[in-house]
């Protein structure tokens, strides 16, 4: 790094910054498992087929990715804390909602605009860009514990919501989990009322006025390319590693009770794979601070591919349980990586919106994932072809993300951008 620590921006308190982010998302992200525990009692309640409740999961997710991009830009200029406190409110709201539906429309729409739009929307990729603006010498571990609150809400929550739901039903275990979220979400809220270094320093109208100065503007090309064609790519490649990745974490449970197990040791799957992923993110932040975040991206992508044939051909308890434990560890510093890899090819005055977008195309990868993964076996009644698609996406995003390291590696891209992106903090340092 060629940060100094005298000259860095980083205090204690941006650690606690990203812990009450971290536990923000866990228990803001837990609601969008409800559904996929839920997914067969939700269906047989209703009367669906499966691509009904799965589109309830992707609902939510492409909500959140509109959503991100639009609390963004409000977190962007008037800080986190009111953004934060409108997701803290929505997700809880959405609970109540959805639990009292009876029709679909109610059910996908407040799936869409309450829980991703309001709710969730606030909950990820503003954080995320949040918590960027307040380290640079360790942002990557920074990154992978914020990042981490999705995996961690898989982990914890599948178990809780099969039990309840299997006591209570569903309605009734969305209405408590809807009490917790207020409970817990509008507290940690009140952690987002100190302002960033970034706001510190005046925030988007410093970032105006640097750009129009030329202290700060972006250059025409990022990795040989121009900036937005470089962005193009990393858009199109999260896409295909998102669509992959969804399909075992929003069917695993079903799949597994379609091969004879019980529920309980599905939702244990979803649990083991999704805290396998948290670990997996701590291990690629720290990489990604020493060799980069696309050479990481590309590592991670390789085994997410790996892990996802295995799915294909497990069907012992045993297997499923150790594929789901080497795909967790495999795919779980994906996303990550890709706002740690516009903090280092772009400048920090475009992290706000550039961050925004591409989780959006990674939320749209994730949504049309889940839904195309029950369509397929509302097709076919099986789940080797939804895997197989999930394969061909891999591999879209695997060629890009190669291709986009031969050309950091050409043009020597990550060090001389990196250095340029983090050597002009100690104003902000100052500032904090």
């Amino acid at each position: 790094m060629s940060i100094s620590k005298a000259g860095s921006i980083e205090t204690s308190y941006g650690w606690w910054v990203a812990i009450a982010s971290t536990l923000m998302i866990t228990v803001a992200f837990g609601s969008t498992y409800l559904v996929v525990v839920g997914l067969k009692p939700i269906a047989a309640d209703f009367g669906w087929p499966r691509q009904v409740p799965s589109a309830g999961y992707s609902a939510a997710l492409f909500g959140a990715g509109v959503g991100g991009i639009l609390m963004g830009l409000w977190s962007d200029r008037k800080g986190m804390l009111g953004p934060a406190f409108c997701g803290a409110i929505f997700v809880g709201v959405a609970m109540v909602v959805i639990s009292q539906s009876q029709t679909a429309v109610v059910f996908l729409g407040a799936h869409l605009l309450i829980l991703g739009v309001l709710g969730n929307g606030a909950m990820f990729s503003p954080l995320l860009t949040n918590v960027t603006h307040w380290f640079d010498r360790r942002m990557g571990i920074a990154v992978a514990v914020v990042t981490g609150g999705q995996s961690l809400a898989g982990a914890v929550w599948p178990p809780v919501f099969g039990y309840f739901i299997e006591i209570y039903g569903w309605r009734d275990t969305m209405l408590g989990y809807a009490l917790f979220s207020f409970v817990t979400l509008l507290p940690l809220a009140l952690v987002m009322r100190r302002p960033s270094p970034r706001m510190l320093r005046g925030g988007a109208a410093a970032d105006k006025l640097a750009r129009a100065t030329g202290t700060k503007g972006g250059e025409d090309l990022v990795l040989g390319m121009r900036a937005n064609t470089a962005f193009a790519l990393l858009c199109i490649a999260i896409v295909g590693c998102c669509v992959a990745m969804s399909m075992p974490m929003v069917h695993i449970v079903a799949y597994c009770s379609d091969l004879g197990f019980a529920t309980a040791r599905g939702t244990e799957m979803l649990s083991i794979l999704l805290f396998s992923a948290f670990l997996s993110r701590l291990a690629y932040g720290w990489l990604a601070d020493h060799i980069g975040g696309l050479p990481t991206l590309l590592l991670g992508s390789a085994l997410q591919l790996l892990g996802l044939a295995c799915f294909m051909y497990a069907d012992t308890l045993e297997g499923l349980y150790m594929v789901s434990v080497f795909y967790g560890l495999g795919y779980g510093g994906i996303v990550p990586m890709y706002a740690i890899i516009i903090r280092e090819l772009f400048h920090d005055s475009q992290a706000g919106w550039r961050i925004g977008v591409i989780l959006f195309f990674g939320t749209l990868g994730m949504a049309i994932g889940g839904y195309v993964g029950g369509f397929i076996y509302d097709l076919t009644a099986a789940y080797s072809l939804a895997f197989l698609t999930g394969i061909g996406f891999n591999l879209i995003n695997l060629v890009l993300v190669a291709f986009m390291v031969l050309r950091e590696n050409r043009d020597g891209g990550r060090d001389g951008r990196r250095g340029q992106l983090v050597s002009t903090p100690t104003s902000e340092g100052a500032a904090a």
